[in-house]
């Protein structure tokens, strides 16, 4: 150690012998300081992991439209499915303001649009996580997070090559009846599609918007008799689940038409399906309490006397929205039912129709981020939910050309089911698809 020590001391003093101008050091270079943009994109991970508080973070305009309270809500369900946020793992600027980025988290690669003030304080204005990628995924690990929801879950992805030969990729519980929600709307737009190519009925057709129903997104507070197309009733009722559009179209299309395409496709237990309810009969029985208790009881044909007897009670001014609750409500006896095989086969059925105008209406809301959605050619979608239910089915074409449905259910009669996470599952299953 004194050796050492001797050494250092020698060489201080050597150093210190060398002419003034000699041993003065050039000035250190100026470090060029970091954009706003990328000061905030640098931030982005400590705010996702909660470290930095969302007004330090995010100018006033973006929490005027998003709370506090759902940003939280929202990055713990991110951390909840993928992890800790690690890093930023690269930027792609799309203006002095702007850029398009990918989020390292512990299980997976997040997309997102980044924008901020341009000025200062520059604050985020606007953060969108458009989608993730996981991070060494496997069918296997898809299966065992199905296995693992409480209640009942099924899903199955089959593939179908152009001649027509379908070959099942993975699947769970895949016979099973389960309630799906609005996802029954597509055996409407398959009938519908299918008077049209029959010549009884035009997309174009005008017809009164005579049923009213509860959540209508589209046609909320419309007046009764509005003439609206068929075409836009379909679109209204597949890309934003319009009760109200879906009710008309059962009224246009005739009850009994749309049971026989449940038949048509080979629904596998079509006395669970039937009789097909309209949105505002199911809202009504399931807040009527001495209806429904009739209704579960009875059979086919007494439900079906039920439905005519009682119709003044069966309307949209009857519905007792408290009756609702805060849970599940008769998820298994007042719904719409199918198995995931139903559903493969109703939406391979559809595609081989061949109504590009149906197509289309499928595919209006993809059920998935634009990043998820630009792996397939073409993607159509419908899903459904509501308390204890989740329902989510696909129709993809392949960039190899190779058409494949991805469908899935998951009911819980004791409990809410939790939609992120299980539309998280069926978008890493398409995923999977996607890439196979």
């Amino acid at each position: 150690m004194r050796t050492m020590m001797s050494a250092f001391v020698v060489g201080a003093l050597f150093i210190s012998s060398v002419p003034v101008r000699a041993q003065t050091p050039p000035p250190p270079a100026t470090a060029k300081p970091a954009a706003p943009l990328d000061s905030r994109i640098a931030q982005l991970p400590d705010f996702l992991a909660g470290k930095t508080a969302p007004t330090d973070f995010f100018a006033p305009s973006f929490l005027a439209v998003i709370s506090e309270a759902q940003l939280k809500s929202l990055t713990d369900q991110f951390i909840a499915q993928y992890g800790q946020p690690l890093k930023i793992a690269s930027v792609a600027p799309n203006s002095p303001h702007s850029a398009v980025i990918t989020i390292e988290f512990e299980r997976a690669i997040a997309t997102a649009d980044i924008a901020v003030e341009a000025t200062a304080p520059n604050k985020v204005t606007g953060l969108l996580i458009k989608g993730f990628e996981p991070k060494g995924d496997s069918l296997a690990k898809i299966d065992a997070a199905f296995a693992a929801l409480p209640g009942a879950a099924g899903y199955l992805v089959e593939k179908v090559i152009p001649n027509g030969t379908r070959t099942q990729i993975a699947g769970r519980n895949v016979t099973q009846q389960f309630a799906i929600g609005s996802t029954f709307k597509l055996y409407v737009l398959a009938e519908l599609a299918s008077q049209v190519d029959a010549g009884r009925r035009k997309w174009s057709d005008v017809v009164p918007l005579t049923a009213i129903s509860y959540s209508s997104p589209a046609t909320q507070g419309w007046p009764r008799d509005t003439p609206v197309t068929l075409q836009t009733l379909a679109t209204w009722m597949i890309s934003v689940s319009d009760n109200a559009a879906t009710d008309a179209l059962i009224g246009v299309l005739g009850r009994e038409a749309i049971e026989k395409k449940l038949a048509l496709v080979g629904h596998s237990n079509p006395d669970r399906a039937l009789p097909l309810l309209k949105t505002v009969e199911a809202f009504a029985l399931k807040t009527n309490p001495a209806l429904r208790k009739s209704f579960e009881t009875a059979n086919e044909a007494k439900q079906r006397a039920m439905l005519e007897e009682n119709a003044a009670d069966l309307v949209f001014e009857k519905i007792n929205v408290m009756g609702f609750g805060s849970g599940p409500a008769a998820i298994d006896s007042i719904e719409w039912f199918a198995s995931p095989v139903d559903m493969a086969a109703l939406l391979l059925n559809m595609r081989g129709m061949d109504n590009q105008t149906m197509l289309n209406i499928m595919a209006v809301n993809k059920g998935v981020s634009p990043v998820a959605a630009s792996k397939w050619t073409y993607l159509g979608y419908k899903g459904g939910s509501e308390p204890g239910v989740i329902s989510m089915s696909f129709l993809g074409k392949s960039k190899s050309g190779d058409h494949y449905t991805v469908t899935g259910s998951w009911n819980n009669p004791a409990a809410n089911v939790d939609n992120g996470a299980f539309g998280i599952l069926m978008g890493r299953l398409l995923d999977n698809a996607a890439g196979s």
